[in-house]
């Protein structure tokens, strides 16, 4: 269920919130609507840290599921995931700061509005690359999730290969947006459908079959290798 809540409200904050309130190209455009709907930009970002919260929950605990297939490889699961939260934690500040230009400070007079509103449209496309980074790590966590859940014995094949696919491609849309933007914006959001797939498999899996209780015990009877 907290897999479930990481993912809704992923697609809550970009679709909903981003998606609706960001005008690609146009500052004025946005700071115009974030203006006129600050109230669901703010849920946006409340969101974002609940988000976060339920991902140290949810990575405890496929730590503790998936440990005794590999100690070594689930321990460098978490220290990638652990990274990629921080970095995302640190990535939703500017979303944060994007309100600063838009508020009514006597201050904020020394800047034309149209410089207001370029200030705002920064801030989110530091966002926006800030998010790309942390998927890297995640994409990191998500190849060894995956390989860890195929060869676990108690959640299927396909979910592993599913999750290791999910992992590569936010390695691939990430690298992307560094290294050649363009590129990025034609494989996007396409590049990412793969990955919501691979997740919403293993999340939707666990909530109706859960994993072979019989074959856990096993393998943690046998000691993580």
């Amino acid at each position: 269920m907290l897999y479930l809540v990481i993912i809704v409200l992923g697609l809550f904050g970009e679709a909903v919130v981003r998606g609706r309130l960001v005008v690609p190209g146009d500052p004025a455009g946005t700071a115009a609507r974030i203006r006129a709907m600050e109230p669901l930009w703010r849920v946006g970002l409340a969101s974002e840290f609940v988000l976060l919260i339920c991902a140290i929950v949810l990575l405890m605990i496929l730590y503790v599921l998936l440990r005794p297939v590999s100690r070594d490889l689930a321990l460098l699961a978490v220290v990638f995931n652990v990274v990629s939260i921080a970095v995302e934690a640190a990535t939703t500040m500017p979303l944060v700061e994007a309100l600063f230009p838009l508020g009514r400070a006597g201050y904020l007079q020394a800047f034309p509005s149209p410089q207001l509103d370029v200030m705002t449209m920064l801030a989110i496309r530091s966002h926006d690359y800030g998010f790309g980074v942390a998927l890297i790590f995640f994409g990191c966590f998500c190849l060894i999730v995956g390989r860890l859940i195929f060869s676990s014995g108690f959640l299927p094949k396909a979910i592993g290969v599913l999750m290791q696919l999910a992992g590569a491609c936010y390695l691939t849309d990430s690298f992307a947006l560094l290294l050649s933007p363009p590129l990025a914006n034609r494989l996007y959001p396409y590049i990412l459908l793969p990955a919501l797939v691979g997740e919403s498999s293993l999340c939707l899996w666990l909530i109706v079959r859960g994993v072979d209780a019989h074959g856990w015990e096993a393998r943690a009877a046998r000691g993580a290798v």
